[in-house]
């Protein structure tokens, strides 16, 4: 079923009027129906189930019913903060990431970073990779959808709230480090602000490993094997789901 999120809060029996956007996804794209069906999340994450009652020429109304509401967000907040990647890499992290779960993405002008966003251009940009989040965010049936940001440097970006943080850090990969990863997510708490950091194509400078362990960031592998760039992002979030979602007693 064809999932929808709402910028207002809504309430069970409610005629909702479809917003355009919506009406033009679900009636003109995909051909929708007097009687048919969708879901529908409001601004406080309560899932819906809407049918479409009324159809004109460029309107429509559904009618809300509230139901459970299923546990599909991860257990903790988490924030990747990514080296901007060269081409269209960050569109590819945005979506999967968010397809696994993440509630923040921040791109940061790392010193090692290849590509560069021009001033004029960082909100296009942050626009492109919104759209690109809210649109997984329907596609994987989520509550909630991501933020994205931009940080011109990686202390800018490790000034986002957080309980836990992360590096990703080739080098722990290189000498062999196991654990530091999986005791970080084992004493993690559910509701808490996991925030994990990962380098460019460059890698991370030693400059901003500095930075991040003065700000009690902890340096962790990810497996015994050398990830680009793009591909350490969702290592991470898999590795996150592993431990806290499909090995907790249900």
């Amino acid at each position: 079923m064809q999932r929808y999120f709402l910028e207002e809060t809504s309430r069970d029996g409610e005629q909702l009027t479809l917003p355009a956007a919506i009406y033009h996804h679900w009636v003109t794209v995909l051909r929708a129906t007097v009687g048919d069906e969708a879901e529908f999340v409001d601004a406080t994450a309560h899932l819906f189930q809407g049918e479409l009652t009324t159809l004109a020429a460029d309107t429509a109304t559904v009618t809300l019913t509230a139901v459970p509401t299923p546990a599909v967000e991860l257990p903790v907040d988490v924030t990747i903060v990514c080296g901007l990647p060269k081409q269209e890499k960050a569109e590819w992290i945005t979506q999967k990431a968010t397809e696994l779960g993440v509630n923040q993405v921040i791109f940061y002008a790392a010193d090692w970073s290849v590509a560069k966003w021009q001033a004029n251009k960082v909100d296009k940009k942050l626009a492109r990779l919104t759209k690109i989040a809210h649109g997984a965010a329907e596609q994987a049936h989520r509550l909630r959808r991501p933020t994205v940001r931009y940080a011109k440097n990686l202390a800018t970006a490790l000034e986002a709230p957080h309980d836990v943080a992360v590096v990703a850090y080739e080098e722990s990969a290189k000498q062999g480090e196991q654990s530091a990863l999986n005791q970080q997510l084992q004493a993690i708490k559910p509701g808490q602000r996991l925030l994990a950091v990962f380098g460019p194509e460059g890698g991370i400078s030693p400059a901003e490993v500095a930075k991040a362990q003065a700000l009690n960031a902890t340096l962790v592998g990810l497996g015994p094997r050398i990830l680009r760039t793009e591909t350490a992002p969702l290592y991470f979030l898999s590795a996150v789901s592993m431990v806290l979602e499909l090995q907790q007693p249900r």
